[in-house]
């Protein structure tokens, strides 16, 4: 197998990335392996986004547009996930290999997409991965810190056997945790690749603003069923990261309220299950997906 004959399609949804969007787009056109098919889904903007979305579909046809309408709020987690949806009933393409979702306002070397497909040739085992993420500040990259496990929710390239494996998303925060519970309980391993870097332009959560962004992770631990102990000792090891305290009263804000207000959880026992005897397992130091 060849990471230059690989079939792919992508996804993306956005919403209000006039600023951003276009030089996505120039790092797409640029891959030394492009995809069969690229869905960029307008989720109903206001600005300029749409507009620049059918200039290039007009002059690249492996780019379509899908335009939502606007549905007047911010949906935390399941907004996302309901444009993906509407891409993916899209596309055309039906005989992909590796399937992307990825968000528009992200840059990227030229090569790679061709890197990463080199990751999966090299291990069949690999149902999701995807390059990490940074933000350049005074010309220097700046990295979150995330678990090898993770792939972050703005890149993700899943196998086709894995994606049917999981059968979609979760359409609420917590999506882009669950995906990966799934798949490593049905055998498929995830990782991200250190050496891929993509700039993210618009930090995580900005959108929101800090509080409704810590509550929304809290929220979205919840949904996806962490252990409490689990997540006691997440808030307490951030209690030592910026910012100090309201960082971790936020997220067990986010998580108690949701057992406070009955909020539904994950319809999978057997995958809340699962991620919870892996946590466990990382609490009292058994082998794990953190390794």
């Amino acid at each position: 197998m060849n990471a230059q004959t690989t079939r792919y399609v992508v996804i993306t949804p956005v919403r209000d990335e006039e600023e951003h969007l276009q030089s996505t787009i120039e790092s797409m056109i640029r891959q030394t392996v492009l995809p069969k098919e690229w869905v960029i889904v307008d989720d109903g903007s206001k600005d300029a986004t749409g507009k620049i979305i059918d200039d290039y579909a007009s002059r690249y046809p492996w780019i379509r547009a899908v335009h939502r309408k606007d549905r007047g709020f911010r949906k935390a987690g399941g907004g996302v996930v309901d444009a993906f949806n509407d891409g993916y009933r899209a596309l055309s393409c039906g005989d992909w290999e590796f399937m992307t979702k990825f968000d528009g306002d992200l840059t990227f070397d030229p090569d790679y997409f061709e890197k990463c497909f080199d990751e999966f040739y090299r291990d069949g085992k690999l149902g999701v991965g995807g390059g990490v993420i940074c933000y350049v500040l005074d010309g220097v990259k700046r990295f979150e810190e995330a678990p090898a496990f993770h792939v972050r929710g703005a890149t993700k390239i899943y196998r086709k056997a894995c994606w049917d494996g999981i059968g979609g998303f979760l359409a609420a925060p917590g999506w882009d945790t669950m995906d990966e519970v799934k798949a490593n309980s049905l055998g498929w391993a995830t990782r991200s690749f250190p050496h891929l870097h993509l700039v993210h332009h618009r930090d995580t959560g900005s959108a929101d603003g800090l509080w409704p962004t810590l509550v929304k992770y809290g929220r979205a631990n919840y949904i996806c069923g962490y252990h409490p102990l689990f997540m006691l000792s997440k808030c307490i090891v951030r209690l030592f990261r910026k910012p100090y305290v309201i960082g971790s009263i936020g997220l067990m804000y986010g998580f108690v309220s949701g057992y406070v207000t009955n909020v539904p959880q994950v319809d999978d026992r057997a995958a809340i299950a699962y991620l919870r005897r892996q946590q466990i397992g990382r609490l009292f130091g058994g082998e794990t997906i953190w390794r």
